[in-house]
């Protein structure tokens, strides 16, 4: 009873930064690509949801997506920032389990979403006379319906056992936010059942609807491949590896970080590669799912008169 009482002690993060001038410009850039990814989603959700013409399942599903890389960035920099320039690196026991929530929820939503986007594309593609009926916007819904719920029940699932683990060690997580893998070190009772339902989770959640994106781009690009038109080849080939760079850069580093023993992690190199899919990947969705889009472009003539000025 004595170790149960001590979860309601707070948690500390050491963080990704030690406290020197080298670290100081790398937050500088780490600061830096957070606005830009913040800023970016942040008119993708808005263009969106202004145009008319861009009320279409695409782009409805990368609205969701937006949404949740603006979430994600919000969930996990903000309180490391403040960490690094306070030197408080408590957070408290709630606190904690809020953000490991919201972070296993994007986390989970985003690679199911992900799929769906996948999917939508190999259907255009692959299917164009198939795709109002597939692709119609109750399925759309029920798409991104199905990755929310699916995401935060996961997430919840994971949240309440590790906020239940009896702490009985250091409350030091080696990382700049509440990761569940990272905590389990700290508990004084084998977890491997729990690593277990991990590495199934991670399976589920994130290598299956790899591996679906991977078959349903390769199917898109054996079809580009017969394409006719030089130029409309050249054209598809270019979105879609543009597109398959940012799931790799997205899925990659968590099926490598959740899917390895506990033996084989190293905390340096899981917070480095954190870095990609809470950070990175959240700044170049929007470029390369969007801005380089000539209908996102001309929405955004549209919208709030940019590039209006090219035509004078």
């Amino acid at each position: 009873m004595e170790k149960w009482n001590q979860t309601s002690n707070d948690f500390i993060l050491l963080g990704l930064l030690s406290q020197n001038p080298t670290s100081l410009v790398l937050l500088s850039a780490i600061i830096c690509v957070s606005v830009l990814a913040l800023v970016g989603n942040s008119v993708m959700i808005r263009l969106i949801h202004l145009d008319p013409r861009l009320h279409t399942p695409m782009y409805l599903l990368l609205s969701q997506l937006s949404l949740m890389d603006l979430m994600d960035i919000c969930t996990t920099v903000p309180n490391m920032v403040f960490n690094f320039f306070s030197g408080q690196k408590s957070i408290s026991f709630l606190g904690c389990g809020v953000q490991s929530f919201f972070f296993l929820t994007m986390a989970g939503s985003e690679g199911l979403l992900l799929a769906s986007m996948a999917y939508d594309r190999f259907v255009a593609i692959c299917h164009p006379l198939h795709y109002p009926m597939r692709m119609s916007k109750r399925m759309c819904a029920k798409m991104v319906m199905g990755s929310w719920t699916l995401g935060s029940l996961n997430s919840l699932a994971h949240t309440v056992y590790a906020l239940h683990l009896p702490y009985c060690r250091s409350r030091a997580i080696n990382h700049f936010f509440c990761d569940v893998p990272a905590m389990l070190p700290l508990a004084c009772l084998d977890t491997w059942v729990y690593e277990y339902m991990v590495f199934v989770s991670t399976s589920l959640f994130l290598l299956l609807p790899f591996l679906g994106i991977m078959a349903s781009y390769g199917r898109v690009l054996f079809a580009v491949f017969h394409m006719r038109s030089k130029e409309g080849r050249k054209k598809a080939f270019t979105t879609c590896s543009t597109h398959l760079t940012v799931v790799t850069f997205y899925y990659a580093p968590f099926v490598y970080t959740y899917l390895r023993p506990r033996t084989l992690r190293s905390p340096a190199e899981d917070k480095t590669l954190a870095v990609f899919y809470t950070i990175l990947t959240p700044m170049l969705n929007p470029i390369i799912y969007s801005l380089r889009n000539k209908e996102v472009l001309g929405a955004m003539e549209r919208v709030f008169g940019i590039f209006s000025s090219r035509k004078k």
